[in-house]
Order: C-alpha cells, then sequence, then structure tokens
C-alpha cells in the first residue's frame, strides 16, 4: 500500500491496464487521473529521446507553468519519481492525510526548480524509506520494478487540458497536445502505444492508471 503510506486517502488507487483495445480500457474505473507508463530503455529509445530533445530545443513547445516536474538524480527511483509526478499535477483532486510525508514534500518543493526538486527528494528520507519498505514487500503497487535498470517509468499527466509527458531523465516535460477529462486515458494510451510501436520486437510494457476507488 504505497499510496497509503505517503498518506494519501484511498479515493484513488492504481489499478493495471490489461490492453489497449476498447473494450479493455472500459474496464478501468473513471476517471482516470494519471498513466504510468512502465518500458524498456532500448537503444532505439535513446536514439528517439535524443532526436525528439533536440527537435524540441530547435522548434520550442508549450508548456503551463504548474506543470510540477522533477529531474531524476536517484537510479532505480523512477518508479517514485513516476508516482510523484501524477500525485503532484493531481494535487487538487487527491485527499491527504494530516500528516502526509508526500503532501510535504510537495508544499516544500512547490516553488523549487527540477533540479532543486530532484536533490530534495535525495536528502528527504520519508519518501525514501516508504519506496524501499514496498519494494522489499513487492507489492504490485509499489513499483518495485525499480531494481531493474533497463526498465524505466514515466507519468502522462493532464495539466490544463495538455496531456503531458514527464520523464526525470529529460530535461523537459513532453506536451502531446490536447485532452480532456474524459478522454485523457484514451489519449495517454495513444501516447503509449507510439512507445511500443518505435520498439516493435520488444514486450515489456506495462501502463497502471491512477484511477477513482
Amino acid at each position: 500500500q504505497f499510496l497509503k503510506q505517503l498518506g494519501i486517502h484511498p479515493d484513488w488507487q492504481f489499478v493495471d491496464v490489461y490492453g489497449m483495445e476498447p473494450e479493455l480500457l472500459s474496464m478501468v474505473p473513471r476517471p482516470v487521473c494519471a498513466v504510468l507508463l512502465l518500458f524498456p530503455i532500448t537503444e532505439k529509445y535513446e536514439t528517439f529521446r535524443t532526436e525528439e530533445e533536440e527537435r524540441i530545443k530547435a522548434k520550442g513547445q508549450d508548456v503551463k507553468s504548474s506543470v510540477y516536474f522533477m529531474k531524476q538524480t536517484i537510479n532505480n527511483a523512477c518508479g517514485t519519481i513516476g508516482l510523484i509526478h501524477a500525485i503532484a499535477n493531481n494535487r487538487d483532486k487527491i485527499n491527504f492525510e494530516t500528516n502526509s510525508s508526500l503532501k510535504k514534500f510537495l508544499e516544500d518543493s512547490l516553488s523549487m526548480t527540477p533540479e532543486e526538486r530532484a536533490k530534495y527528494l535525495e536528502t528527504y528520507e520519508a519518501i525514501r524509506v516508504t519506496h524501499e519498505s514496498s519494494a522489499h514487500e513487492g507489492q504490485t503497487e509499489a513499483p518495485s520494478i525499480d531494481e531493474k535498470v533497463d526498465l524505466h517509468f514515466i507519468a502522462l499527466v493532464n495539466v490544463g487540458g495538455h496531456l503531458y509527458e514527464l520523464d526525470g531523465r529529460k530535461p523537459f516535460p513532453i506536451n502531446h497536445g490536447e485532452t480532456s477529462d474524459d478522454s485523457f486515458l484514451e489519449d495517454a494510451i495513444e501516447v503509449c502505444k507510439k512507445f511500443m510501436e518505435r520498439d516493435p520486437e520488444e514486450l515489456r510494457f506495462n501502463a497502471i492508471a491512477l484511477s477513482a476507488a
């Protein structure tokens, strides 16, 4: 119960997305406020990532200042950072317990830069300890798959009607275009499909949705 340990009310829960087809997506409880994608870091992906970064730096993109984004400096912490990205960008919808360690982390780090947030997480024992104890229990809610370094988590969120990909290995959020609360899951899954299409030989893809309980 990773979310519970971080002091988040059980109004929202992580659920598995069993497939990308409409009938399987219809099984996911709505509303969905974030999707975490687990995928393999391959040579093809790294080539794409470099090209994407150069393209965006040349052309620019629109990123709302309200998007909460942080860099990843802790090895194997992509599951934790994916989770922070998912919760931080939905903090208006999520009920925190009064003594929530994650709520305090978000309040403290709101005015920081993405790099400062990463440094702060390095020193922030409460979240690290929670993450490590969950990883040892090996529960599905805790992205304990962090130990396999060639697999990586990213978060997809809707901020102000735009779908953002948040990946602490990238220099900035990626704006994937317009979305809405109603179409968010389908729109996020379309982004996930692009990851899969870039690496057709790979099977190690897994999506989980942060859904209303």
